[in-house]
């Protein structure tokens, strides 16, 4: 039990009137009486409070499973099994790591009445999240007292790579909506590589692609049709290193990379192309061959799922040799990196020369946001135009690696980590679309 804000106003009130006794007898009297008045109307309060032992009922909703860096979905499902109508405040003791203090809803429950309140909580971090009880503080129309009841049990969800992100895209390509994710139409240079069938020629069809023997046949015309070539091995390799561990948006590039590499493996899985993972840091560590059998999604989102940056230099030497070692076949090799300075990206340009003989090779790093929008301010002191001229170098020296990357024939994709999802998988249509593999 607990005193509401108004009990404290009612108890102001009635001193006030006391002290104004001293003076005026009259207003002692009167204090007297809604001293008497509170009494009985606390007493009131509380047997209406106290009169039902499970007057309130809370529950908590959630996936049992969070996706990193989206909004996920929290209910809180309320019932008041009064006989009368609550004022009810409600507070969830949600994981620490959020850092939240908004987390507080006001709610009124008629008598009886089942209420659902729906929050959303972003995760950053992949991770085991605790949730703790849900407490609600609950007070009747006199408003003088509040029960507090404890309800739910604590429970923890485990934050996994964006798989919202997969349904978003699912769900859109389903309703051939593509272009509303950013995703170009890429045109094809030529004909697909593989052919699927004969069929009978349409408006709109290629004239080029008539087959005579088979329009002989028939007695009409007849038209080859092709599809992409598929079951080609698509490798996503993530750099684990230090220098992964900057932050865009609250998210590290290793969880952004993360993200974006489930997300093509998926797309990847759906054109029928295996997709396979790398990981590596001061030492090469995880590795998963490119497949497009049933499960290959769970396992890669399990492994990605328990990644974490490494603090040390990333040893690209060691990627070269084990690449030679476990994967034969001609690949698409995507590496999310982050080189920040020509100096950087020197040091590792052998090991991915070397790997361009054997492979078609993508490069990915990223757009510093922040330095870019500091270059752009308006400068107002020579100190701004000296630091302005920093930026700009490095913003420069970030573009001039992507040129020195595509002089030694590998392709190069410098994005921001909020675009990278989209813009990762337009290169991959786009390299697939030239026939590159």
């Amino acid at each position: 039990m607990s005193p509401t804000p108004r009990f404290y106003l009612v108890a102001c009130l009635i001193i006030a009137l006391f002290i104004c006794g001293y003076i005026f007898p009259a207003f002692f009297a009167a204090g007297k009486g809604a001293l008497a008045l509170l009494v009985a109307a606390v007493a009131a309060d509380a047997w209406l409070l106290w009169k039902k032992k499970d007057g309130i009922d809370a529950a908590r909703r959630c996936a049992g499973r969070f996706s990193n860096g989206d909004d996920n979905r929290v209910v809180i499902e309320l019932e008041n099994r009064y006989p009368y109508p609550l004022h009810a405040e409600v507070i969830d003791e949600i994981p620490v790591v959020f850092q939240r203090r908004d987390v507080l809803f006001h709610t009124d429950l008629p008598s009886g009445a089942h209420r659902e309140i729906v929050y959303r909580l972003r995760p950053v971090k992949r991770g085991e999240y605790g949730f703790g009880r849900i407490r609600i503080f609950v007070s009747t129309a006199i408003g003088l007292l509040m029960r507090r009841y404890t309800c739910g049990q604590p429970v923890d969800v485990k934050v996994y790579p964006s798989y919202l992100m997969l349904d978003r895209y699912e769900f859109m390509a389903i309703h051939n909506n593509l272009d509303e994710m950013g995703l170009k139409r890429i045109r094809r240079i030529g004909h697909h590589t593989e052919f699927e069938q004969i069929k009978e020629y349409v408006r709109g069809d290629d004239y080029r692609t008539v087959n005579w023997k088979a329009t002989a046949r028939h007695s009409q015309l007849m038209v080859n049709t092709y599809r992409d070539e598929r079951s080609q091995q698509i490798y996503n390799i993530i750099d684990k290193g230090r220098i992964m561990q900057s932050a865009s948006r609250g998210m590290t590039l290793l969880d952004c990379s993360i993200n974006a590499a489930l997300v093509l493996s998926y797309v990847a899985i759906k054109k029928e192309d295996k997709a396979g993972l790398i990981t590596f840091a001061d030492r090469f560590e995880t590795f998963i061959p490119a497949s497009k059998q049933f499960g290959q999604m769970k396992m890669l989102m399990e492994s990605l799922y328990r990644q974490q940056t490494s603090f040390g230099e990333s040893d690209y030497s060691s990627l070269y040799v084990h690449l030679n070692k476990y994967v034969g076949k001609r690949s698409l090799l995507i590496v999310y990196t982050n080189f920040d300075s020509i100096i950087g990206m020197e040091r590792q340009l052998g090991y991915m020369q070397q790997l361009v003989h054997r492979h078609v090779v993508l490069a990915i790093f990223f757009e510093n946001d922040a330095l870019k929008h500091f270059a752009a301010r308006r400068p107002r002191t020579h100190e701004d135009y000296f630091q302005q001229v920093i930026a700009e170098k490095f913003i420069y020296e970030k573009q001039y690696v992507t040129t020195i990357l595509r002089r030694h024939g590998i392709y190069s994709l410098l994005t921001s980590p909020e675009k990278l999802s989209v813009d990762v998988i337009n290169k991959y249509l786009e390299i697939k679309a030239k026939h590159l593999i």
